[in-house]
C-alpha cells in the first residue's frame, strides 16, 4: 500500500502538470500523512538538508566549466582538431562527432551543454555535405549522451550523493562504457554513411592537423588534469570542478581571448539557473528519500523482487528494463533522486556492485535522454536544427538501439566494467 501512494501521489502530480520538484514534496506529505508522522518541521529541515552536501558543490562548478568552455572557444577548438584528423574519410563528419564528443565529455560532464555545442558547430556542416538531416540529428544526439558517462559527470555526482556511492570510483568506472557507446554509434554510423552519397572535407594537411592540435592543447588538458588529479588522490570530485572551472576561465580568457569579462555575468547566470534546478529538485528528493526509508520501501521492492534475488544478472536486466521504461517520461535527475534510494537496498542484497549498478544505472538514464516522447537531448537537437521532434526520433533510432545493445553487454558481462575501474583506482 505504502508503494502505491508514494508513486500515485507522485504520477499523479506530475500528470496534472505540477513541476516534478514539487510533485517530489507532495508525494512526501502524502506519505508522511500515511504513516501519521506529518510535521511540517522535518519536511523544512529534510528540504534544507538536501541540498547541504559538499559532494554537490561540484555541480554548479562543473556547469559552469561547460558553459565558459562553449562560451570561450574550447568547444570550438575541440572540434575543429576532430575535423582535420577524421573529416576527410567517407562519412566523416559523422566521426568528427563521435570524437568531438568524446573528448567533450571530458570537459563538462553535460549532455545538454554537449549536444547544444555540437549541434550548432557540425550540423549544418553535415546537412551541407549532403547527410539526411534527420540521421545527422539522430548522430548529433546520441553522441552527446555520452556526456554523463565519460568523467567529469554530473548525473555521476548526482548518482554517488542520493545513493551513498563513491564518486571518484563511478569516474574511474565510467571511462571504458563511454568509449564504448562512442564506438558502437561509430560503427552504426558506418554502416549507414556508406549507402549516403554525401561529399567530406578536403584532407587536411600536416600543417593544419599540427596547428588544430597546438591550439587546442589547452583545452585538452583540462580532462587530464581532472583524471589525474583524481587517480593521484590530489583533490576530491568537488575540488576537481573547481579547478576544472578556474582553469576553463583562464584559458577562455588570458589564452584564448575569446571571452570577455563582460560576458562573465551572462555565464554565470546561465549555469546559476541550470544549477538551481538540479539543486531544488536534489532538495526535495530527500524528503521522499528519508520517507522512503521510514516506510520500508526497499524491504517492499526486495519482496516484490524475490524471485530475482538469487540471479543478480536476471535482476539487473528487470531494472534495467524499467528504468527504460521511466526514462521515456522522465528526465535524469528526477529518475536518479527518485530510483536510487529505492532500488540501492535491492541490488546490496543481491550483491551486486553499486558502482558497477551505478554505471549501468547513469547509462541507462543517459539514453533515457534521447527516448521519446521527452528526450530532452532530442529536444535541444530539435530546437538547434530547427526540425520537428519525430525528424530527430527516426534518425537517433539505429544509433540508440547500439547504445542499449552496449549496456546489456555490460549486464551479461560486469567484468568488462568492474577490472578497469579496480585497476584506475587502486
Amino acid at each position: 500500500m505504502t508503494v502505491f501512494i508514494f508513486l500515485g501521489s507522485l504520477l499523479g502530480a506530475m500528470a496534472i502538470g505540477v513541476p516534478i520538484a514539487f510533485a517530489l514534496l507532495l508525494s512526501g506529505v502524502a506519505l508522511m500523512w500515511h504513516q501519521d508522522l506529518f510535521d511540517a518541521q522535518i519536511l523544512a529541515q529534510n528540504v534544507i538538508n538536501g541540498a547541504d552536501s559538499f559532494p554537490l558543490l561540484a555541480v554548479p562548478f562543473f556547469m559552469l566549466a561547460g558553459e565558459i568552455m562553449n562560451v570561450g572557444g574550447l568547444s570550438k577548438r575541440i572540434v575543429n582538431l576532430a575535423l582535420t584528423l577524421v573529416g576527410h574519410v567517407r562519412g566523416g563528419l559523422g566521426f568528427v562527432t563521435i570524437l568531438a564528443a568524446c573528448l567533450m565529455a571530458a570537459l563538462s560532464g553535460s549532455a545538454v551543454a554537449d549536444t547544444a555545442a555540437l549541434a550548432a558547430l557540425l550540423l549544418p556542416m553535415m546537412v551541407k555535405a549532403g547527410h539526411d538531416k534527420a540521421r545527422a540529428g539522430g548522430l548529433i544526439a546520441s553522441a552527446g549522451i555520452i556526456a554523463p558517462i565519460i568523467p567529469p559527470s554530473i548525473g555521476f555526482v548526482v548518482f554517488g550523493v542520493a545513493a551513498n556511492v563513491s564518486i571518484s570510483k563511478l569516474f574511474m568506472a565510467g571511462i571504458v562504457p563511454g568509449l564504448m557507446m562512442g564506438m558502437a554509434i561509430a560503427l552504426v554510423w558506418w554502416w549507414v554513411a556508406r549507402r549516403e552519397g554525401s561529399t567530406p572535407p578536403p584532407k587536411a594537411s600536416r600543417a593544419e592537423q599540427l596547428k588544430a592540435l597546438r591550439e587546442s592543447t589547452w583545452a585538452l588538458f583540462l580532462p587530464v588534469i581532472v583524471l589525474v588529479g583524481l587517480k593521484m588522490g590530489v583533490f576530491t570530485p568537488t575540488e576537481a570542478a573547481v579547478v576544472a572551472a578556474v582553469y576553463a576561465l583562464f584559458v577562455a580568457t588570458v589564452v584564448y581571448r575569446e571571452m570577455k569579462l563582460a560576458q562573465l555575468y551572462h555565464v554565470f547566470l546561465a549555469a546559476a539557473k541550470t544549477t538551481s534546478v538540479i539543486m531544488f529538485l536534489v532538495a526535495a528528493a530527500m524528503v521522499s528519500a528519508w520517507l522512503i526509508t521510514v516506510a520500508d520501501l526497499p524491504g517492499a521492492m526486495i519482496e516484490m523482487l524475490g524471485p530475482f534475488m538469487d540471479h543478480p544478472t536476471l535482476l539487473l536486466v528487470a531494472i534495467m528494463v524499467l528504468l527504460i521504461a521511466v526514462g521515456t517520461a522522465m528526465d535524469m535527475t528526477p529518475t536518479i533522486l527518485i530510483m536510487a534510494p529505492v532500488l540501492m537496498p535491492v541490488v546490496k542484497a543481491a550483491g551486486i556492485d553499486p558502482v558497477y549498478f551505478g554505471v549501468l544505472f547513469i547509462m541507462n538514464c543517459a539514453i533515457g535522454l534521447i527516448t521519446p516522447p521527452v528526450g530532452t537531448v532530442l529536444n535541444v537537437v530539435a530546437g538547434v536544427g530547427r526540425m520537428k521532434m519525430d525528424q530527430v526520433a527516426r534518425g537517433v533510432l539505429p544509433f540508440m538501439a547500439a547504445q542499449f545493445a552496449v549496456m546489456f553487454l555490460l549486464v551479461a558481462f560486469p567484468s568488462i566494467v568492474l577490472v578497469p575501474m579496480r585497476w584506475l583506482t587502486s
